[in-house]
């Protein structure tokens, strides 16, 4: 189904925030890189039995509130060269002007659980990549990921891609991300397990598959086609797998939000070990 426009326009941040160098505890494309595909989910304002995803499209959801924490890793643990786990293909996809990486792992290609860290570097001539946000936990999509993804798959699209705006229904804390405020973020109904949806889009960040980077996540334009889905965001977890989603709790969300620059042209790395693993 057609997402809605925002009704609010798309507007910059006003901070931008220094990256979050402590370890912290916690707290639904064709932006591609490397002909990389991605899978989409999208959400109904009305109650639907599934995860949220875009306001007015198919659901796609989020992860468990109250989840408990992973264990971060130490301050001063040694900064890898390399982003750690991936294979020299999904390492090729990542642009060698990209700073920050938040790297999403599933725990397997069918698995709906998946851990999330983001990684940071100086530069391409720096020390190397760095752990700043994570481990969390995380939601993917609710049968696994996939390598193309079509609309309805319920699956997640595995590959690299860009994160170049944000949004949601609540003021965010500082961001240096384009932030579309707007009540079209509301969502209803419940997740594959029966929890409430609500809230679930109070902060998103787009995921650049099939959709034009930069415009506010709500933004319906689909250059590969409806039928490859949409909507592929990074979401507040409400406790379930998605529709196609990356799902992580409010706390963490707020965190990611503060920590991404812009400047420093985040990528999502996302999809299960084994295959981020090529």
């Amino acid at each position: 189904m057609p997402v809605p426009p925002s009704r609010t326009p798309l507007r910059l941040p006003h901070v931008v925030c220094s990256l979050v160098l402590l370890v912290l505890l916690a707290g639904c494309g064709a932006g591609g890189f490397a002909g990389t595909e991605m899978s989409g989910a999208a959400t109904d304002q009305a109650p639907v039995k599934g995860v949220p995803g875009p306001p007015g499209a198919a659901a796609s959801a989020g992860a468990p509130r109250g989840w408990s924490s992973l264990p971060s890793p130490p301050a001063a643990s040694p900064q890898p060269t390399e982003l750690p786990g991936l294979g020299p293909k999904t390492r090729a996809a990542v642009p060698a002007t990209a700073r920050q990486a938040f790297v999403v792992t599933g725990d397997s290609v069918d698995s709906n659980r998946s851990t999330a860290v983001l990684y940071t570097r100086d530069g391409p001539a720096g020390p190397g990549w760095r752990a700043t946000l994570g481990p969390w936990p995380a939601h993917n999509a609710l049968n696994g990921w996939t390598g193309e993804h079509w609309e309805g798959d319920l699956r997640s699209p595995i590959g690299v891609f860009t994160l170049t705006a944000a949004g949601g229904r609540l003021v965010p804390p500082d961001t240096a991300l384009p932030y579309d405020l707007s009540p079209d973020f509301r969502v209803t109904g419940e997740g594959f397990h029966g929890e409430p949806l609500e809230g679930s889009f109070d902060y998103v960040v787009a995921i650049d598959y099939n959709r034009l980077p930069g415009t506010s996540p709500l933004d319906h334009t689909r250059p590969l086609g409806e039928e490859r889905g949409g909507g592929i965001w990074v979401h507040v977890d409400h406790g379930g797998p998605t529709q196609g989603c990356v799902s992580v709790t409010e706390d963490r969300m707020k965190e990611l939000l503060g920590a991404l620059d812009p400047a420093m042209n985040p990528v999502i790395v996302m999809g299960d070990a084994e295959s981020l693993g090529r």
